[in-house]
């Protein structure tokens, strides 16, 4: 149980973040947590729950992993710059900074890229009272600078060569593994030296549902002395690239003996008609708090 000192200040941060987000004229919406289709991605499962049972009417539903979708819906109706502070629910999480249920903001800007996008961030972050320098490096520029490899031009097996020189595992379906393997081994130990970083244009492989430009994605992290905080995107605007991304997953969830879901066809209707052009982030409420205290 949280003690009143900390009530205190987590109630003080979200009073925070909505005032920022009223003076910019960001609508707060709430989206449904209990949805009729899980997740695809590969590596987040949902939590599933049976309904009505008891009136003979049982279905299975999911709670929400992340309110992307849903809110992605309200886009595509014309919202606007919309936020949430909600929780979310995910399956199978380990790791002292995982959890089955955390807080999370979630908010889109019509119009930004994701440079714009870090900015604002920044600035809510100084609403938040966080004044240290900002660090902004490229994916590509951060394996340069800290691995001296060229990430976005080393081959699968250059990169198994490499990790086994790390004494690193190489057993691995997909390069994208292990980039994000030698990431945290060989990149995250120096972000702690930092106090604010961003990390932008992710190699494509890990472009999950962000834009892709070349051989990079148009994503981006945001880490708070060493510690992930908060993942961006420059939104996927249309349902065909959509699809091809949710399928891309599922094939992955049935290389690795995971269950393979129906995909969210309300969603993927709702988007024939392509969304604005936007960015939006998903920022991890408690690892913030614990981060500013």
């Amino acid at each position: 149980m949280e003690d009143k000192s900390y009530l205190n200040k987590r109630h003080k941060l979200v009073r925070k973040i909505r005032n920022f987000f009223d003076s910019q004229g960001l609508i707060e919406v709430q989206t449904p947590l209990l949805l009729c289709a899980p997740t695809s991605d590969v590596y987040i499962d949902s939590i599933a729950c049976k309904v009505n049972t008891d009136i003979n009417s049982e279905v299975v539903k999911y709670l929400h992993t992340s309110p992307e979708l849903e809110m992605k819906k309200l886009i595509s109706s014309g919202s606007g710059d919309i936020y949430q502070i909600c929780q979310v629910f995910r399956d199978n999480e380990y790791g002292s900074r995982n959890f089955n249920e955390f807080t999370m903001l979630e908010y889109y800007r019509m119009g930004f890229d994701i440079h714009e996008l870090m900015d604002d961030i920044v600035s809510l972050l100084r609403r938040l009272g966080l004044n240290d320098e900002v660090t902004k490096i490229s994916y590509s520029n951060a394996f340069t600078d800290f691995g001296n490899i060229d990430i976005l031009n080393t081959t699968f097996e250059e990169l198994k060569e490499i990790a086994r020189g790390a004494n690193l595992t190489t057993d691995f379906d997909w390069i994208e593994d292990l980039q994000m393997l030698l990431f945290i081994h060989l990149v995250e130990p120096e972000l702690k030296k930092l106090p604010i970083c961003f990390i932008y244009d992710f190699p494509k492989q890990q472009s999950a549902l962000a834009k892709i430009d070349g051989q990079v994605a148009s994503r981006f992290e945001m880490y708070l002395r060493g510690i992930e905080i908060a993942n961006g995107y420059d939104e996927i605007q249309d349902s065909d690239t959509y699809l091809e991304r949710f399928n891309r997953e599922n094939q992955k969830r049935s290389i690795l003996g995971k269950k393979i879901y129906a995909l969210d066809n309300d969603f993927l209707k709702k988007l024939e008609n392509p969304i604005p052009s936007c960015s939006g982030v998903a920022i991890g409420i408690d690892r913030l708090l614990h981060q500013i205290i």
